[in-house]
């Protein structure tokens, strides 16, 4: 584990409040993208994502220091996306994009040579058609996509997060891939 990070816990362990909040700093963007991923709506994410460092804070004695803080912090976020999934259903569809990179200006698409007017709408539909299909995926199936392609994580991560065994990751990489798969084929030929 970082050095920085790991000092930074031992004094939240300590009772330092504002070690917390540049723990909070570091983490907060990635939490509530990966929550966003999971739940599809902005709302909803923030309210995860928020509720993951309250959570992480009141259990931060049970964090091991030998261990990475990341997967653990991510477990903790994956669980309570999937309760609030549980218990909130129609699952909302994605109500605001997951990036902002498509809301440059026509005029700054002309001086930079990016992609035109059409290639971005074209790469925002494609981008909202994936963030639907992930939502009709089963819980089990999606925690392991956004922690394998959103998040970056390394299987044997998803493993540590998840507190599943590593054939199981494997499992429900390869099934959510091709329910995902299925669900764009039938989208590209509507």
């Amino acid at each position: 584990m970082d050095l920085r990070l790991n000092q930074l816990i031992k004094q939240v362990k300590k009772g330092n409040h504002e070690a917390y909040g540049l723990i909070i700093n570091q983490f907060q963007q990635p939490i509530y993208q990966h929550c966003l991923r999971m739940l599809g709506n902005h709302h909803d994410a923030q309210e995860i994502a928020q509720e993951t460092f309250i959570k992480a804070y009141v259990n931060i004695n049970t964090f091991k220091q030998k261990n990475k803080f990341s997967p653990w912090l991510y477990r903790i976020a994956t669980n309570l996306a999937i309760d609030w999934m549980r218990k909130k259903k129609p699952i909302h569809i994605l109500d605001q994009p997951i990036s902002d990179d498509h809301q440059t200006t026509h005029v700054d698409q002309l001086k930079s040579k990016g992609p035109t007017p059409e290639e971005s709408y074209e790469t925002l539909e494609f981008n909202e058609a994936i963030q639907e299909a992930l939502l009709t995926l089963p819980p089990k199936y999606r925690a392991v996509i956004v922690l394998k392609y959103s998040q970056d994580l390394s299987l044997q991560e998803i493993s540590e997060v998840l507190d599943l065994p590593m054939g199981t990751v494997k499992t429900h990489l390869h099934r959510g891939r091709e329910a995902l798969r299925s669900t764009l084929i039938e989208v590209i030929r509507s």
